[in-house]
């Protein structure tokens, strides 16, 4: 008499599939996003998916969409293409938040080494998206998966949109990984001091000193930190304390908020109003930092460096310097492999 069958064995498993390699780790960089290219439909398609997010616009849908669709998707995509032109990355056809993002994630893989930690990137907006690097860090291998938000503040229009991106991912998928979210690091001391020593190193090479600081930080809706988000408190502490860092004296610093949209308030004091009054007051030398952003993008590059910059001279400064974001730098790299090896113990 035969024996009964056996359970069947399972067959290879092709390339792709999850269990041909496991055991491995990812890291995901995960930053805002930057459009295709710089004409209509590319600028187009990427302030849609931006503007329809409502963790970015917290209004009614039957209120925003006739003014999302019908008046800033008509106006809005050309001038904004016209700024994105003046920083476009010509030689990779790319945005330099792109660029930069992409060049964190290379020199971090290169950091961390070793056969079971795999680097990536992705935008919540546009290209590479979080779901499609996501699937293929899991086709690597990794079973297990951080996503390490590039905002050193948390917002829910920031942290919590790339998050959220990121779970939609995750709902799709048959076999999930396990997952951690970096927390913000705002106060972290290798971020304060990263930024602080990327400042004494700038500053130095002016030729000049600064009568006044600016530390700009991009804005949000005054209700939203009603509501109870805490970014702005996190953005206050970041400033006091790269502030002390520095030993600047206080009357000379000053904080503040750019890239309002719209026309309900803002978090205030605005960046451009205080530019603007500082040139009217007498200041002829200013110098501004953007310690919310990890890359510098069309806000750093355009807005506070050529925008701001034409607003101070224009109103009687006479010298004026953006300090660079972090970037890829080495004090830059030192903070993204801090938080990352800080979020993997246990895991490695």
């Amino acid at each position: 008499m035969n024996a009964p069958p056996g359970p069947a064995q399972p067959g290879p498993r092709p390339p792709g599939h999850p269990a041909a390699r496991s055991g491995r780790i990812g890291v995901l960089l995960l930053n805002l996003g930057t459009p295709d290219g710089t004409g209509y439909w590319p600028m187009r398609r990427y302030l849609k998916e931006f503007l329809s997010d409502r963790r970015v616009v917290e209004e009614p849908r039957w209120k925003w969409w006739p003014i999302l669709n019908l008046i800033i998707l008509t106006v809005r995509p050309g001038k904004r293409g016209r700024d994105y032109d003046k920083i476009w990355n010509r030689e990779r056809n790319e945005g330099p938040l792109k660029t930069i993002t992409r060049s964190q994630a290379e020199k971090l893989a290169a950091v961390l080494g070793g056969a079971r930690i795999e680097v990536d990137w992705a935008m919540r907006y546009a290209n590479p998206t979080t779901t499609e690097r996501i699937v293929s860090l899991q086709a690597r291998g990794c079973d297990r998966l951080l996503l390490v938000p590039l905002y050193p503040q948390y917002a829910a229009a920031t942290t919590a949109t790339a998050c959220d991106q990121a779970f939609r991912a995750l709902m799709q998928m048959r076999w999930q990984p396990a997952v951690r979210v970096a927390p913000p690091y705002y106060d972290d001391p290798v971020y304060v001091e990263a930024v602080a020593s990327s400042m004494r190193a700038h500053l130095a090479t002016l030729g000049f000193e600064p009568e006044a600081l600016i530390a700009s930080f991009h804005g949000m809706p005054q209700k939203y930190l009603e509501l109870g988000d805490p970014y702005h408190c996190q953005c206050q502490k970041t400033s006091r304390l790269v502030r002390e860092a520095l030993g600047w004296p206080a009357d000379r610093w000053h904080t503040t908020f750019q890239s309002r949209f719209g026309t309900a308030p803002w978090l205030q004091p605005y960046t451009i109003d205080t530019v603007e009054r500082l040139a009217k007051s007498g200041v002829k030398r200013l110098a501004v930092v953007a310690p919310g952003f990890s890359a510098d993008c069309l806000e750093t590059l355009e807005e506070l460096d050529m925008e701001n910059r034409a607003v101070f001279e224009a109103h009687g400064g006479e010298r004026f310097a953006y300090i660079p974001c972090l970037n890829d730098s080495a004090p830059g790299l030192r903070v993204i492999e801090a938080v990352v090896r800080r979020e993997l113990m246990g895991w490695v």
